[in-house]
């Protein structure tokens, strides 16, 4: 039952997500909103109910047969993709590199924020 309780939850924030965007006509997936809404509710809360970790935990240990459906499109469009092999590897490419530039920017931003904090609390205390 626990299983089920978590799943409900998970669609409950996804279905949030998309009713938002939605109405709001928002840029982003409803998915992706309603993850980040589930993040936030995370935050707050301090942790994760048992239920919700016990269904993240089954749906992450299957997590090979979620990329069967990716693969089928793959294969469903590969006259398309091959007609079209370059831009793609140049997108892959391109968002992959920037994705890890950004990615290592923002760690040693938040690194110097966390040991500049870290110090001056050091600091106040002596």
């Amino acid at each position: 039952m626990q299983f089920l309780n978590g799943v409900t939850l998970l669609l409950v924030y996804q279905l949030t997500g998309e009713i938002l965007v939605r109405l709001l006509g928002l840029p982003i997936p409803g998915p992706v909103l309603g993850m980040v809404m589930l993040f936030v509710t995370l935050m707050i809360r301090g942790s994760a109910p048992d239920s919700l970790s016990e269904a993240s935990s089954a749906l992450l240990s299957h997590l090979s047969l979620l990329f069967v459906p990716a693969g089928v499109g793959m294969m469903t469009h590969f006259g398309r993709i091959a007609d079209e092999w370059l831009p793609i590897t140049l997108a892959l490419f391109l968002s992959t590199v920037i994705t890890m530039v950004a990615t290592a920017l923002i760690m040693q931003l938040t690194t110097r924020w966390f040991v500049r904090s870290v110090s001056e609390q050091g600091g106040q205390h002596e």
